[in-house]
C-alpha cells in the first residue's frame, strides 16, 4: 500500500499490530515487543506506530508476522537476511 495515497490512522495501524513482533525505530534507539509475551497497551502501540500527523509513521514495511516501523539498517537486515 501506498502510504502517500492511502494514510491509516490509529485504528488502521492498533489492527496492523496483531502480530508477532514489532520493531519500531526511532532516532537511533529500537524497540522491539514480542506481542504474545509483552502485550502492550493501546497508547503504547500508537505512540509507536503513530507520528505527529497521525498517520502511520513511514517507513513500515510487513514481513509475515513481523511489523517494521521506521528505518534501522541493522533490524532490516536481522528481519530480512
Amino acid at each position: 500500500m501506498n502510504a502517500k495515497k492511502t494514510t491509516l490512522k490509529e485504528k488502521e495501524a492498533l489492527e496492523l499490530a496483531e502480530l508477532n513482533d514489532i520493531y519500531a525505530a526511532k532516532g537511533k534507539s529500537v524497540v522491539h515487543l514480542n506481542m504474545k509475551k509483552d502485550k502492550p497497551d493501546n497508547a503504547t502501540l500508537t505512540k509507536l506506530l503513530l507520528g505527529p500527523t497521525g498517520n502511520l509513521r513511514a517507513p513500515t514495511l510487513r514481513k509475515g508476522k513481523t511489523l517494521l516501523v521506521g528505518f534501522d539498517q541493522e533490524t532490516y537486515e536481522k528481519v530480512f537476511g
